[in-house]
């Protein structure tokens, strides 16, 4: 399990984080969490796949359900960076920075990746349990997420901070980016989000596209763990894809000119479904138990006075 810096900082706390009036049950088979401790399931992140012939093909224009990374436990964690890019100094995973973009990612100080600095001198947003915000949050602990949807959205809960996400595919149109970074929605002038305006569509019965604009600026927000930048001015682009009952896969491209030279694929991420009883554990960042590690690791790293 991850077990980074920053996030050495935040409570487990082994509660139930909700409880649904409708449950949106999928039409498959799955394990019944045998052995459960008074049936309450358990993320099983080692389970294997469903073999192919006990799937059936892709429901229609559903992505509904609770959803685990394919392969090792981590694989969504992205610790080292975003999921095809990882930020380990190799010349394939060289970003396309502007020379902006540059500028700024070397300013800012990462607690993991090639140019990890110890935790005393790192300025992650998350040290201070900022909002991860949009499209960071696809980038950071990914390693459940539940998916629920009706005619109008697609609702994604996050397992990290228990964040909600909303993308609407009723029909509406995208906000129009505007100078300052705030959203134009027809004559009326809307706030920069941290997550942003996030508007789909089906293009075709198994496949979600979605954009996202209108997310904070680059003094509130980074793309991953590693430091590297994002900005608000950046078009994100996810292509969600229902291979078969029992699998997802996650795609997503960011187009931020303000850094990046040309748009470029973060991530593709392939995903199982889990069994939809699963009770998913609290993950949040707590202000104080980050005041506390900053008193105990933070200052004695910089040679101040440390754990007392």
């Amino acid at each position: 399990m991850r077990e980074p810096a920053q996030m050495r900082a935040c409570t487990w706390i082994f509660l139930a984080i909700l409880a649904f009036a409708v449950i949106q049950r999928p039409s498959v088979t799955l394990a019944q969490g045998g052995g459960a401790p008074g049936g309450w399931v358990t993320p099983d992140y080692a389970e294997p796949q469903v073999p192919v012939a006990r799937r059936s093909s892709a429901p229609r224009r559903s992505m509904a359900g609770t959803w685990i990374p394919i392969g090792r436990f981590g694989t969504g964690t992205q610790a080292g960076g975003v999921h095809l890019k990882p930020n380990d100094g190799r010349p394939e995973n060289q970003l396309p920075y502007t020379p902006f973009g540059l500028k700024l990612y070397e300013t800012h100080k990462a607690l993991e990746g090639a140019d990890a600095v110890p935790p005393a001198l790192g300025n992650d947003p998350r040290n201070l349990c900022e909002p991860l915000g949009m499209p960071r949050v696809n980038h950071y602990n990914l390693n459940l997420v539940q998916i629920m949807q009706d005619d109008y959205k697609v609702a994604i809960l996050y397992q990290f901070d228990n964040r909600w996400r909303v993308i609407w595919t009723d029909g509406r149109q995208l906000p129009t980016v505007v100078e300052g970074g705030a959203v134009k929605l027809g004559d009326e002038i809307r706030e920069q989000r941290f997550l942003g305006y996030s508007v789909g569509r089906w293009s075709d019965d198994t496949t979600l596209e979605a954009v996202t604009v209108g997310t904070m600026p680059e003094d509130r927000v980074w793309l991953d763990s590693t430091g590297r930048p994002i900005t608000d001015q950046v078009r994100v682009t996810e292509r969600i894809r229902r291979l078969d009952s029992h699998t997802i896969e996650w795609s997503e491209t960011i187009d931020d000119p303000k850094v990046y030279s040309k748009p470029w694929e973060t991530m593709r991420l392939p995903m199982r479904l889990a069994d939809p009883r699963t009770d998913v554990m609290e993950y949040y960042c707590s202000p104080v138990e980050q005041q506390n590690y900053n008193r105990r690791f933070g200052n004695s790293a910089s040679g101040g006075a440390g754990g007392r």
